[in-house]
């Protein structure tokens, strides 16, 4: 049986009990209209639910009552009103709201099934496609909502209602000065949480009888694919993304788009790719807390690189050549003699790595999947030498793209050659970014590059490094390998001055024989 306005409670609930003497009985006709069949329950709030009968439509209805009407009960009629005028295949619909004084009642739409809560405490967690399904539905319930300019201000799972025919609903409107969309939006990140573990949790959206969410020794939420196998990444880091209140919610229609894909991919979560939202939203999340541990390994490997430079410039302190990476070179005395080992005199010692001129029609932007691609004139300005000019990306709405798993900037040397190193020079710090090799290029095109993103390699471990100044290093080269496509692949924006998320890159430089 249908459970409905089991939500959170509203600051008018919470300033004093609901009063309930007079209670109607069974039988009973309300505004000679509506008669009650059956007390279902009362809501978190203390009010009754009733199923009852449009006796003039011959139509199920449930009715929710309040005692008294009056003024504690404006916020609710009027909640009613609003939540009236938008329809929606996923909205409860209200028929009426009446207040008699002594009482007040919301007349709306009965659904045959059962609330999300209920669900979860009969079935246990829910397989991650139907969690998706049901968040997709309850994402365009609010973007519906949002387009009128309101706030549904009770997303939660006593509200959520799963019907006997399938269908997904999302009853009870009654936002207070507390609620924003951008709640309405975190709060799906609570269904998803909900459906997928069992547990609410309080502290990242609102407290509820529900039991609170599990947690780490430091009171951080665990993830969901933490505490139960089969939870996707992908839907595990949007979960997480929508709860941590440092990562900037996305637009309810820009998850409705996300939730959709992945809805449509049924449990085909590999074929999915990253999580990207719409773009063109007020979503400018930053970098949540379990991702930092990313950073943090990017960190080390540009710890590594310094320590084998800082080896290099020791063990080369009495040379006055600059302290560059140097590859199948011996150190030469100062008369010309080979003063290194494992040398005769026969042998020619190999050429110290030397700047690779790069022209502009050696350089290209990749964008994949389908970008813009309105900054390709600007790959030019990387090996210009002039440092008033760079190639600065698009803002984005998010420093790991989310449409896309990043851009870059992709080399082709002209034949294959051993390479030593690859410099990059940006205007800021805080870009992510890794080097990747290829074969070939297969075309300037949509299509072209994301068969480089899918087909090139990463080289080395295939470590991806953020820079902590305004250079990175890349020395990694196999010594014995030769290289002629050569992409430097950026994966994280740093944040700018106006909000967005953009990178500049100003000087590329490659070193080799």
């Amino acid at each position: 049986m249908t459970q409905v306005g089991e939500g959170h409670e509203t600051a008018a609930d919470e300033a004093g009990p609901v009063m309930t003497f007079g209670a109607p009985t069974v039988g009973e006709i309300l505004a000679e209209r509506y008669q009650l069949e059956e007390h279902v329950n009362n809501d978190s709030a203390g009010r009754q639910v009733w199923r009852g009968i449009d006796v003039i439509l011959r139509r199920p209805v449930a009715v929710v009552l309040r005692y008294p009407g009056g003024d504690s009960a404006t916020e609710m009629l009027q909640a009613a009103v609003d939540a009236s005028r938008v329809i929606h295949p996923n909205l409860v619909g209200v028929y009426d709201a009446i207040d008699e004084g002594s009482r007040a009642y919301v007349v709306r739409e009965w659904v045959d099934g059962e609330a999300l809560r209920e669900l979860v405490a009969q079935e246990g967690p829910l397989d991650p496609a139907r969690a998706t399904a049901i968040a997709h539905s309850i994402a365009d319930a609010l973007a519906a909502v949002h387009a009128t300019g309101m706030v549904h201000g009770n997303v939660h799972p006593g509200t959520t209602l799963i019907g006997d025919d399938g269908r997904i609903v999302l009853a009870d409107a009654r936002a207070d000065s507390a609620d924003s969309t951008e709640t309405d939006v975190r709060s799906v990140g609570g269904i998803l949480y909900f459906s997928l573990t069992g547990h609410w949790p309080h502290a990242e959206i609102r407290g509820s009888a529900l039991p609170d969410a599990m947690r780490d020794s430091n009171g951080a939420v665990i993830p969901p694919r933490q505490i139960r196998a089969g939870v996707p990444a992908y839907l595990d880091d949007l979960t997480m993304d929508l709860l941590d209140k440092r990562v900037a919610s996305p637009e309810a229609d820009a998850l409705t788009a996300e939730l959709a894909r992945l809805d449509s991919a049924d449990d085909e979560y590999e074929d999915v790719g990253p999580l990207r939202f719409t773009q063109g939203t007020s979503a400018e999340p930053v970098r949540s807390t379990r991702k930092i541990v990313i950073g943090i390994g990017a960190l080390v490997v540009i710890a590594v690189i310094g320590l084998v430079f800082g080896i290099q410039a020791i063990s080369k302190s009495g040379d006055d050549t600059p302290s560059t990476t140097q590859a199948n070179t011996a150190p030469q005395d100062p008369a010309g003699g080979n003063t290194g080992t494992g040398n005769t005199d026969n042998e020619v010692p190999a050429a110290a790595p030397k700047k690779i001129a790069l022209t502009p029609d050696m350089v290209r932007i990749v964008d994949p999947p389908e970008g813009d691609r309105t900054d390709e004139g600007e790959a030019a300005y990387t090996v210009d030498d002039d440092k008033d000019t760079v190639w600065k990306t698009s803002g984005f709405l998010q420093a790991k793209f989310y449409n896309k798993p990043g851009m870059g900037l992709l080399i082709n040397l002209g034949t294959p050659r051993t390479v030593s190193e690859v410099r990059v020079e940006t205007s800021s710090p805080g870009i992510a970014m890794d080097i990747r090799t290829g074969t070939s290029d297969p075309g300037n095109s949509s299509e072209g590059d994301a068969k480089i993103v899918k087909d090139y390699k990463k080289l080395g471990d295939g470590d991806t490094a953020k820079t902590d100044g305004n250079n990175a290093v890349f020395p990694l080269f196999d010594e014995n390998q030769k290289y002629q496509y050569i992409l430097v692949f950026i994966t994280e924006l740093p944040r700018d001055s106006d909000g967005k998320y953009r990178a500049e890159i100003s000087k590329v430089e490659v070193y080799g024989n």
